[in-house]
């Protein structure tokens, strides 16, 4: 699908040309992206329909990594313990309760940080009512 309409041969489907509307059109619904994003992968990988769609599928797996936590990977692990303020053990446990899912990860340290908070606040209301009951009796 390049420039020469009268050639239809496989060579020229393997190539697309961004100057012909209905060719970034076509491009845009087989690949299942916006013309900008078509235009911007044409830019840095070629005018290859091939090369185009290894590139659009890479950046797509990236794209669904970003909210997955990997626990193989060492760079994984650090930066996802750094950005919940955990140690890498505790990002483990986590990761085995609740998935390898980031956001249900951030919801399980969320809700276990609140069931701390009101642990703590129970032992202190026990605290003061033992040291009232301690100065009545004195």
């Amino acid at each position: 699908m390049a420039d020469d309409k009268a050639k239809r041969g496989g060579a020229d489907r393997a190539l697309i040309a961004l100057t012909e509307k209905y060719e970034v059109a076509y491009w845009s619904k087989k690949f299942k992206v916006t013309p900008a994003k078509l235009k911007y992968a044409v830019k840095k990988v070629g005018h290859s329909a091939r090369k185009v769609e290894e590139y659009i599928k890479l950046q797509k797996h990236r794209a669904a990594d970003k909210s997955r936590i990997a626990l193989s990977e060492a760079y994984e692990v650090r930066y996802w313990s750094k950005k919940f303020k955990i140690t890498p053990a505790r990002l483990n446990a986590a990761v085995a309760a609740a998935g390898h899912s980031a956001k249900k990860v951030e919801a399980y340290l969320s809700a276990q940080k609140a069931a701390k908070r009101k642990a703590a606040k129970k032992t202190v209301k026990k605290t003061v009512k033992k040291s009232a009951r301690r100065k009545t009796a004195a």
